[in-house]
């Protein structure tokens, strides 16, 4: 196992996200290395200035190595092109920790600890302007609170230069439909934003 103080430095010393996804997946910190397939780093635009946050990786993303590959990636990819989003063209997507979870159960405190390092210094290469926080795990742990996602969503939060707005993960609407009015209510606000900060010209097909 890399010893923390080592891998931070090699994190830090990450020029640009090609040489930080190859750092993240030697990466050993937490047990969850040793239990799924493979890391799953990310993908999107490394020039999007929206960046998606999830919880972890599901049986689909270790498989693939993607993120948001399966079930509930089909259905973001269609809300974003509801929004007028495409992921390789207008996003960045990636999970709070990289390595999927036993069962696909919520990654605990510790595991978040161990990779939130990877974390940050992804927010810090890709440089997002807005953050959709998918879920209570990713908004709580970018918010640092403990208030659930049915509290925090719909509303904005400001951290330095990037602007955050929290929301069900995907996967929820699968189990609670009455849940998509909110999603969509929420990513409405997501595409005033980005016209407001990003792109006065972004296409939104619903408006």
């Amino acid at each position: 196992m890399i010893l923390m103080d080592d891998y931070l430095k090699r994190l830090r010393r990450a020029a640009d996200l090609e040489g930080l996804a190859a750092i993240v997946k030697s990466c050993q910190r937490c047990s969850l290395r040793g239990g799924c397939s493979q890391v799953v780093f990310g993908e999107g635009n490394p020039d999007a200035k929206l960046l998606l946050c999830g919880e972890g990786p599901g049986a689909d993303e270790d498989r693939l190595g993607r993120p948001f590959v399966g079930r509930a990636g089909q259905l973001l990819d269609q809300i974003l092109a509801a929004c007028g989003f495409q992921r390789f063209e207008h996003v960045f997507i990636l999970n709070v920790v990289k390595c999927r979870p036993p069962g696909n159960r919520t990654p605990n405190a510790e595991e978040i600890r161990a990779c939130l390092p990877n974390l940050r210094m992804q927010v810090h290469l890709l440089k997002p302007k807005i953050m959709v926080l998918l879920g209570s795990c990713a908004a709580q742990t970018i918010l640092k609170t403990e208030d659930g996602i049915s509290r925090l969503r719909g509303r904005w939060f400001q951290k330095g230069n990037i602007w955050f707005m929290p929301t069900y993960h995907p996967a929820a609407l699968f189990h609670r439909p009455q849940l998509k009015k909110d999603v969509w209510d929420d990513f409405q606000q997501v595409v005033a934003k980005y016209r407001e900060l990003i792109d006065s010209e972004h296409t939104f097909p619903h408006g």
